[in-house]
């Protein structure tokens, strides 16, 4: 299978490289509702959890 990253004739040894648009921009797809709910789920998870332990470690 070659490598699309380096399109180079030669076997590269070291890393992959990427051009400078591709390494940024990064975006979030959530194209289905059940992704946006287990984002969104995630989320407020996470908000929960701190909120435990700090009440947890007020005590």
């Amino acid at each position: 299978m070659p490598e699309t990253q380096n399109p180079t004739t030669e076997r590269s040894t070291g890393p992959r490289t990427y051009s400078g648009d591709k390494a940024r921009q990064g975006e979030i797809v959530l194209r289905k509702p059940w992704m946006r709910m287990v984002f969104i789920a995630g989320l407020v998870g996470c908000i929960l959890l701190v909120l435990v332990i700090g009440i947890i470690a007020g005590r």
